[in-house]
């Protein structure tokens, strides 16, 4: 196997998917959690400024499931093929709520009429939870394992998706990404709204240690296998000792009002989070139900060599263009909302 800087180039694509999919869930991660509770903001001008604080980044942020899904397809087609096939119902509910939830936020200043905004009010918010709930079922079933048999094909019920630990990481996920759009959103009002997003935001964070806590000790006691490289290899274990710790250091942080540092912590939550779920499943990508013979790794489940090699170098190329887009667009867009001509 050929190697780059001492790692396959398996592995290196590996990291790539996982460092998208992790810009991902950050950044659409808190649009998301914004949408989650706009049915909770009664005020249309506070609607519409809760949908102006995402308004400039929301489609951008978009932009890196593309990248994500892109990046899946073409350095681990076995993977792509049975995920999506596995998970075919969850899927096509993800596509059809990110139709809704951008139609919402396009369509909903378009006419006066209070049915009108409050409709599309509650297409948004409803799609925004969903899509939230259902990243969460994705990767809870990929955690738990899949029925896959030696033909790299999924075996089993279309409905096998829908199970207990599936849909507790599904609310873990809502209630994280809950936390972490309404830290944002207060970063970016002022007056009673800031106020009650910081209202908000302390019982999102309640929800979320609460919920995380509960799939932890359900993962520890029903899911051992996924402790077992932590546990052969102690010193992996300072990945969730900072996790928790990042995790124990927002409460603080938004108790002193400290909103941009209580920002980025929440953001490292999900990428230390997610860094956890990588070091469980490495070099597995999809653990067989079935045999663990018939796993899909990032070895028997990658394209060639040579893709590999070439794509690695557009990636290495491409991904950093689209983080410093980013980082230009929030730059630009920084500081308060305030309303418009040509606001939502």
């Amino acid at each position: 196997m050929e190697t780059f800087l001492g790692l396959e180039y398996s592995t290196w694509w590996f990291l790539v998917v996982g460092g998208v999919f992790s810009g991902y869930a950050i950044l659409d991660g808190f649009d998301l959690g914004a949408g989650a509770w706009h049915l909770f903001l009664k005020k249309e001008k506070s609607r519409r400024i809760a949908l102006n604080a995402i308004g400039p980044v929301w489609d951008g942020n978009e932009v890196w499931l593309v990248i994500g899904g892109g990046a899946l397809f073409a350095g681990f087609p076995d993977v792509y093929a049975t995920v999506f096939s596995a998970m075919y119902i969850p899927f096509i509910l993800f596509l059809v709520m990110l139709i809704f939830r951008a139609v919402s936020i396009e369509f909903r200043s378009k006419e006066n009429m209070n049915w009108w905004r409050k409709s599309w009010d509650r297409a948004y918010s409803f799609s925004s939870i969903l899509l939230a709930f259902l990243l969460g079922v994705v990767l809870g079933n990929i955690l738990l394992g899949m029925p896959i048999g030696a033909d790299k094909e999924f075996s089993g019920s279309w409905l096998s998706f829908i199970n207990p630990y599936a849909i507790l990481v599904g609310f873990c996920s809502l209630t994280l990404f809950m936390m972490h759009g309404a830290i944002y959103l207060i970063m970016k009002t002022e007056g009673r709204l800031y106020q009650k997003m910081a209202i908000l935001a302390r019982r999102a964070i309640i929800a979320f240690i609460v919920i995380f806590a509960i799939t932890t000790i359900y993962t520890l006691i029903y899911l051992p296998h996924l402790s077992d490289k932590f546990k052969s290899n102690q010193w992996l274990f300072i990945v969730p000792l900072l996790a928790m710790l990042s995790i124990a250091n927002i409460p603080r942080l938004v108790t002193k009002r400290k909103y941009v540092q209580s920002f980025v912590f929440s953001a490292l939550t999900i990428a230390l989070l997610l860094i956890v779920v990588a070091i469980e499943l490495y070099p597995v990508m999809i653990i067989s139900t079935i045999d663990p013979a018939y796993s899909l790794t990032v070895q028997n489940a990658s394209s060639s060599e040579k893709s590999l090699e070439i794509m690695l170098i557009f990636a290495a190329i491409g991904v950093p263009l689209v983080a410093i887009y980013t980082t230009f667009v929030f730059w630009t867009f920084r500081g308060k909302v305030t309303l418009d001509d040509h606001s939502y």
